[in-house]
């Protein structure tokens, strides 16, 4: 059996996380780990519903020295949370909140108690390398939430990997910015792991709006990071507020465009990371988009093909897992990014992907948002056919196909075109599947 400190040595004096204008030492943040940790029951399953992501990782971190494993729903809706809770029989719910997120549930209030009078600090908790120490769910962009496990031991190995690519290209460790969710893989590795176990520096806040972002930046001292999606990133530009310096961007979840990352480097001054990976992989590659088309595998993993499929393979894995990509390989170390294997489209003999064609619309003038779709799968000899639910006020239908005519063949131009107010992205910037099928149902006919 493998132990490892459950938090890297520092000076204890270290500045970690910025909140609400506060300034928290290492040295605190241990102490209130283990002050959280004395009052959790031993054992068990908790569900981490803190709205902060200081507290968040207070919580995270006090319940693996309590040997407890988190559950992270990726979503705080109703149905979402039933669900989990019926795959996680007995799970204690820990929040931020004065009241409890989740009704029916045992409730925790983690700040209160973590804030309690300062336990005097012993020797570092020692952690199992194969502890299991967070239950992760896939986003749903694709298909039902699933769940995923992950280690401690394996969880540090993928973000000192990580980190030693970000700090690269950083020129030095970070303070760290994020704006995705804290219960999604990316947001847990980039966001909350990466500063606590890579020597980094966290924000407490979790920003939404470029104003926002903005000040959470000016909250933190330089070098920084801010950790983004492609959709909230042009957001932002499109914003042109005055930012803080930024030395590194890392945006995942969804395709960055060479557009998109150029235009960003261009105005903020900075390389943009692209990070390539799953829940069920973690962080697997990174490129620079705008210089590189070509991913390159973090330090400790390489790809292999088996027959018809590509596997992920490395410590950091307790087995070699399947990629749910179409890439082509160049060594074990290098590769290009096809498309999700759900996101690959065969219309009338040609080959395209949903992610290309949701680019080319969305870089549209006048199209403020938009997503393709396949609301019937061709079977039988059928064609499938294609639709786009489009944000553009001011144009017409005649307008977005002849956009689109200019860019992609014409068997991929879709069928229906039906515009919309906004589409609901998730705090990752992804339509959920279960939204376009609510969207497919309500304003496109079933084959009859």
């Amino acid at each position: 059996m493998s132990l490892i400190p459950l938090l890297p040595a520092a000076d204890p004096r270290t500045p970690f996380a910025y909140r609400h204008g506060d300034v928290i030492d290492r040295d605190t943040f241990h102490a209130q780990v283990m002050a959280l940790a004395a009052a959790l029951p031993e054992g068990g399953r908790v569900m981490n519903l803190c709205a902060d992501r200081y507290w968040f990782a207070v919580a995270l971190f006090a319940a693996i020295a309590r040997g407890m494993l988190t559950v992270l729903p990726n979503s705080a809706a109703p149905e979402h949370i039933a669900t989990v809770a019926a795959e996680q029989p007995g799970v204690l719910v820990l929040g931020d909140q004065t009241d409890s997120p989740v009704t029916g549930l045992p409730y925790f209030r983690v700040d209160v108690a973590a804030a309690a009078p300062r336990p005097t600090l012993g020797d570092m908790p020692l952690i199992d390398f194969d502890q299991r120490v967070t239950c992760m769910y896939t986003s749903g962009s694709t298909g039902t939430p699933m769940p995923h496990y992950k280690t401690f031991g394996r969880l540090q190995l993928a973000i000192l990997a990580g980190a030693e690519r970000v700090w690269a290209a950083a020129g030095a460790p970070c303070s760290v910015v994020g704006t995705v969710p804290i219960r999604h893989m990316y947001g847990l590795e980039s966001s909350v792991l990466l500063p606590i176990l890579a020597a980094g520096r966290m924000s407490s806040q979790i920003p939404f709006f470029p104003a926002d972002i903005a000040a959470s930046l000016a909250e933190m001292p330089a070098p920084r990071l801010l950790v983004i999606t492609p959709f909230h990133l042009r957001k932002l530009l499109e914003a042109e507020i005055a930012l803080p310096e930024i030395a590194v961007i890392l945006s995942a979840t969804a395709p960055l465009s060479i557009e998109l990352a150029a235009q960003a480097r261009a105005q903020l001054g900075c390389p943009v990371l692209e990070i390539y990976g799953s829940t069920e992989t973690g962080q697997v590659a990174t490129r620079e988009t705008d210089r590189d088309s070509t991913w390159h595998t973090l330090h400790g993993i390489t790809l292999e093909q088996r027959d018809e499929e590509f596997w992920a393979v490395g410590k950091v894995y307790q087995t070699p897992q399947m990629l749910n990509d179409t890439i082509e390989l160049f060594s074990r170390e290098r590769f290009r990014l096809v498309d999700r294997k759900a996101n690959m489209i065969n219309v009338a003999g040609k080959r395209s992907s949903l992610s290309f064609l949701n680019a080319t619309l969305t870089a549209l003038p006048g199209v403020v948002d938009g997503v393709f779709c396949v609301p019937e799968r061709g079977g039988d000899g059928e064609v499938e056919r294609l639709a786009a639910f489009v944000v553009a006020p001011g144009l017409d239908r005649a307008q977005i196909l002849a956009g689109l005519r200019q860019h992609i063949d014409t068997v991929f131009l879709p069928r229906h075109v039906v515009f919309v107010d906004s589409l609901a992205r998730d705090g990752n910037g992804k339509v959920l599947a279960s939204t376009l099928q609510g969207l497919i149902a309500q304003h496109i006919p079933a084959r009859g």
